[in-house]
Formats: structure tokens, sequence, C-alpha cells
């Protein structure tokens, strides 16, 4: 099975992509040819979020270590568990990439392939980089080992600074399909086809994410609950009632996805250093336990502001509903289940409120991003919201 077959929507950049694979595989460095298929030692994958960025990042990164276009099977299942000697990622659970991380990984890419045919690192989330650590990189990004590749992933091109810009190869994703997206849900993971297109719908084509609607069904009424809540915020007691438990559902929402995975790195860690289960972890291990718990912590915090902005996301897909319903346009909606209550609520306000819920959405998530109190952004979000049916306004 080619490295390929699950991605979706992106056939340019995998053709990109592969034969620049093919072309670094080949006998004596890059191969001649046309520019589409020469082979760089730095690039740049961008892309919205849940284009496949990290996804294409890697599966170019597993044919250039087995030298292969197609990759194989052992490499594959080496990279996907993160356990090549020839593959570094470097990745934060927080809000910045750290500089020390930075350093150690150009450190790492000096070295000699092990095994493989390259050596790559993969920068994830290469936007978290301030300019002081991007600087760090930028001779590695230039004139990089011979048989080292730099693969930064990012929402755009903007989110680097200039310099870093100048030293890669872009490669923009587009977004996939609701079909593209629904069709690999019921290829790799077998989800009903009925499921698959909503959760992709649902998701507006965020693989993860549709994914995870897809296969969780606690994902699935969280969402649902979210959207009708909004729908029912009728005065500002109601926003200020309502934007408390949206925190409370992402809260829910990150510790669902945190706790496995906690538990998952302690047993793991325990284990590496050589602490049986259940047996009092000695004084001389307990900083390194801290460090991880202090990782988590970390982690948790950047996972709940996750996922109060895909609640906010959400929302922006509810109240476009909503204007697309109020201007009769005959384009798809995103919720359709929800058909009903967002006729009513196109019915109970004008299209320029529409639009101004539509800007506070953005506003809140404006806010967040900047430290503004979660709570106090989704309660100036949520007034604009505040819709009254007809009876309700002429009883006023």
């Amino acid at each position: 099975m080619s490295v390929w077959s699950e991605l979706t929507g992106q056939d340019a950049a995998i053709a990109l992509f592969r034969a620049a694979a093919e072309s670094a595989g080949a006998a004596g460095a890059a191969a001649e040819g046309s520019s589409a298929q020469q082979m760089t030692h730095s690039w740049l994958v961008t892309g919205p979020p849940g284009s496949g960025r990290s996804n294409l990042a890697y599966a170019f990164a597993t044919a250039l270590i087995s030298g292969t276009a197609d990759g194989d099977d052992r490499t594959q299942a080496q990279v996907d568990a993160r356990s090549h000697p020839d593959l570094h990622v470097l990745a934060t659970e927080g809000v910045i990439i750290k500089r020390d991380d930075v350093r150690d990984i150009v450190r790492r890419s000096h070295y000699a392939p092990s095994i493989g045919r390259h050596r790559v690192i993969i920068v994830e989330d290469a936007d978290r980089m301030t300019e002081q650590t991007s600087n760090f990189l930028l001779k590695e990004l230039e004139e990089p080992p011979e048989r080292t590749v730099w693969i930064l992933c990012a929402p755009s091109e903007a989110d680097l600074i200039p310099t870093i810009r100048s030293r890669v190869r872009s490669v923009r994703l587009q977004v996939p399909s609701i079909a593209d997206v629904a069709a690999l849900l019921e290829r790799r993971d077998g989800v009903d086809p009925v499921l698959a297109e909503r959760a992709a719908r649902e998701a507006q084509s965020h693989i993860g994410m549709a994914h995870r609607l897809a296969t969780n069904e606690e994902a699935r009424r969280r969402r649902s609950e979210t959207l009708e809540l909004a729908l029912a915020v009728r005065s500002a007691s109601g926003a200020v009632t309502t934007a408390a438990r949206f925190i409370e559902i992402a809260g829910e929402d990150a510790k669902a996805i945190g706790e496995l995975r906690d538990a998952e790195e302690r047993a793991s860690a325990l284990h590496s250093l050589g602490v049986a289960p259940g047996q009092a972890v000695p004084n001389a291990l307990r900083p390194q336990l801290k460090a991880l718990e202090d990782d988590q912590k970390r982690r948790a915090t950047r996972s709940l502001r996750d996922g109060i902005d895909r609640i906010l996301v959400d929302l922006a897909s509810l109240y476009r509903d909503i204007l697309l319903i109020q201007l009769a346009a005959d384009v798809p909606l995103v919720n359709r289940e929800l058909e009903a209550g967002m006729q009513r609520a196109a019915a109970s306000a004008a299209p320029a409120r529409t639009l101004a819920t539509l800007d506070a959405i953005q506003q809140a998530r404006t806010r967040i991003d900047g430290n503004v109190s979660p709570a106090l952004a989704l309660e100036a979000m949520l007034v604009s919201a505040i819709r009254r049916p007809s009876t309700e306004r002429g009883a006023a």
C-alpha cells in the first residue's frame, strides 16, 4: 500500500511530493527534470486547519527515509509511531515553541542518517515560533547537511517571518471537499456513509475533527448541545449562563481527549524509569515525573483553549447558515439537522444582525487569543446572538 493512499483532496501536492521523493531516491542525489520534480532540502507546507498538513509531511518523510516514492510498510510503521531513528519532530503542547527545543533539533539535524536515505526534521505548528526562535533556523534552512530535509508546517506563509519564507519551498494545500473527507472516513475508519457525510459536513472538511465526530458519540452530543444552547439565548442573563456552559463543555471535551493520553504517558514514563505498576516512585525519580505532569498541565490549558475555539468555529457555521436562510441563498447548509431552529432564528432578526453576530464571534476568537478571559469574551459575543421570537418582541 502506498504511503499516500490515506491522504485525500490534495492530488496536486501529493504529485509534487511524490516526484520530489522519487528524485531524492534516485542514485546520485537530486535527479534532473522539471522544477516540479526537483528536490530541495527545506519545505513549508501550508493550509487551513484540518487540511492534512502534518499527515502530508509525515507521508513525505516516510518516502524520503525509505528512498522510494511510495514508501515501505516498515518505515511507515516506524514513522507513524514517531520512533524512526532518522525522524525528528519538533512540536509543542504550549503556546509557543521554545528556543531550547529549536537549538536541540538543529543539533540533531547534523547527524548523518542512521539507516534511512535521509534524516527528516518536521516542525509542526511552525507559526508558534517567535522571531527570536525562528532566527536559529535561518542558516540551517539555507544550507542544511546534504542528507537532511526540513519540513515546516503552518496555516499560511504569512505566519512565518520573511527570512524563513525566503529559504523554503512552499506547498499550499487546499480545503478538501466534504465528499473527499467522507470517502476517507468510510475507507479508512469503516464509518457508515450517512454518518461520514454528516461528520465531514459539520467538521467543515477538517479531517481530524471529522474523524472525531464520526467515531465519538459524546463529541457529537457536545457539539449539538452547543448549537442548541446558542439558538436558545433570549436575554443577557441567558448569555452569561450559556457562556459558562460553553466553558464547561470545552473542559469536558479537553478532559476526554487528555485523560487517556496522560495515563498512557505516565505508564510509559514509569516503565522507562524501571518503576513497576503500584510501586512507590523513588525520590530521585520524582523530578522526571514532575516535569511530565507540568507538560500535561500546559497541554490541558492549550486543549481547553482549542476546545473553546472549536465551539466558536461551530457557532460561526450556525450563524452562517442562518444568514443563508435569511438571504434565501441556494447554498448547502452545514447544520441542516437544526434547520427548524435556524429558520426561527432567521425570522427573529434582520440579516445585518446576523452579520454583527458573525463579527462578534471572530472578535471573541481574537480576544481569547490575546489572553482575554474566555468567559468575558463569550458573554460579550453571546449578547449579540440574543434572538427573541416575533411573538415575544411584539409583546415587549
